[in-house]
């Protein structure tokens, strides 16, 4: 058991870390309730990922983006603008150009389907990490010496520290008494991808309309895209009944005619949108990241940028207290992650929520505030540079795996 650390959820951030650790040395066991093969072996869908550049380190850094660099995207550049049905987006408009970053490119588009592949692949292949595949957690002990988990089929596994990695709905919270904040919306995100006739060049749109932003994100080939479009509930619950022909009838006015003609190309999702902040991140021997720990809207597609932030802070305060010969379940260790990541978090979770409120709505007086704000900033170079290493995910005390560097 000693330094064993056992992950609940198997989505992307509990890969991640497992992959991190591992690499470092420390065993690994991964609980993941969903089998293995049908995921990774999905058919195209539509499901995708914007990754910021110091998401895309942290990955080369754990072995997977090799896997991933020819089925990416680079994001080149990123269009924001206000926005109504059938009247295009606003003269005064957010414009961000990855050339003015002497990085590269800002973000890349993965679909889910290729980065769950690269993430099981690389899991695979490593000794140092177990794969349980199929089982759901059913209880926990927590102890002064460990943790331990067990699963549905009556098994038990032990480890030093137990992490939640399993989302908004976490059972590692839950179980362990963990409290949350938040709010609904009231506004529903459709998710698709869409095959258009005029390439999209590597451009990332986003337009705020007033029912919710509508976010338009480019996918390899040129010609297909990811919609991310939010509604009210009810408008929402009314477009995902239509038949595919009705569907596209309703997004053609929002969408514009700026990539030509348009046609579904992936299967069509719906998710209610929400905020959610569990009021810790730690107890003794426990741990949660990502979804687990905060759940923000998807406003300017952080929310897996924001877990893999944990990922890289979690992993190098673990890595660093094996090396002083500390007890990586330690409260005081473990408390080290909760004030490198906690503020980051809420700060981002709370500042999305304001974007949201105020772009979605269609008052003409914070409509031109918000448009002249925009156009500052893209006039503004010192800004316009400053807003692109915040998207990039490149501002504040990076862990070192988003920095490019070695744990």
């Amino acid at each position: 058991m000693e330094n064993r650390v056992l992950i609940v959820g198997g989505g992307l951030n509990g890969p991640a870390l497992a992959l991190a650790l591992a690499g470092a040395g420390l065993p690994v066991t991964l609980i993941d309730a969903r089998p293995a093969p049908a995921r990774a072996e999905a058919g195209f869908d539509g499901r995708a990922y914007a990754l910021a550049l110091a998401s895309r380190r942290l990955l080369q850094g754990i072995g997977v983006w090799p896997q991933l660099a020819d089925k990416a995207q680079p994001i080149l550049q990123v269009k924001a603008s206000d926005g109504r049905a059938g009247e295009g987006p606003s003269p005064l408009f957010l414009h961000f150009d990855s050339a003015e970053l002497d990085e590269g490119a800002m973000g890349h588009m993965v679909e889910d389907r290729h980065l769950y592949a690269a993430f099981l692949a690389q899991m695979q292949a490593s000794p140092g990490i177990t794969l349980i595949h199929g089982q759901t957690v059913v209880a926990q002990d927590i102890t002064a010496s460990g943790a331990m988990v067990t699963l549905a089929n009556g098994d038990q596994i032990k480890g030093r520290l137990l992490i939640g990695c399993d989302g908004r709905g976490s059972g590692t919270a839950t179980r362990a008494g963990f409290r949350r904040q938040g709010w609904a919306y009231g506004q529903t995100a459709l998710v698709t991808a869409i095959h258009h006739a005029k390439p999209h060049q590597g451009i990332a749109q986003q337009y705020f309309m007033p029912e919710g932003p509508l976010a338009i994100l480019p996918l390899p080939g040129g010609h297909h895209s990811s919609i991310v479009w939010s509604e009210t509930d009810a408008q929402a619950r009314a477009i995902q009944a239509l038949d595919d022909a009705d569907y596209l009838t309703a997004l053609r006015p929002r969408f514009g005619d700026f990539l030509g003609e348009v046609a579904l190309a992936g299967v069509r999702f719906t998710y209610p949108l929400s905020l959610s902040l569990a009021e810790s991140y730690v107890a003794p021997r426990l741990a949660l990241v990502g979804d687990a720990a905060h759940g923000v809207h998807p406003i300017a597609g952080q929310g897996l940028n924001l877990g893999l932030r944990d990922v890289g802070a979690l992993a190098e305060v673990l890595v660093e207290a094996v090396r002083r010969g500390e007890d990586i379940g330690a409260l005081d260790v473990l408390e080290r992650y909760q004030s490198w990541r906690r503020f980051d978090d809420t700060a981002m979770a709370l500042g999305m929520d304001s974007v949201n409120r105020l772009f979605s709505n269609d008052n003409s007086l914070l409509r031109m505030v918000r448009d002249i704000g925009m156009g500052v900033i893209t006039r503004t170079p010192a800004l316009r540079r400053a807003a692109m290493r915040q998207a990039a995910g490149l501002s504040g005390p990076l862990p070192r795996l988003l920095a490019g560097q070695a744990l």
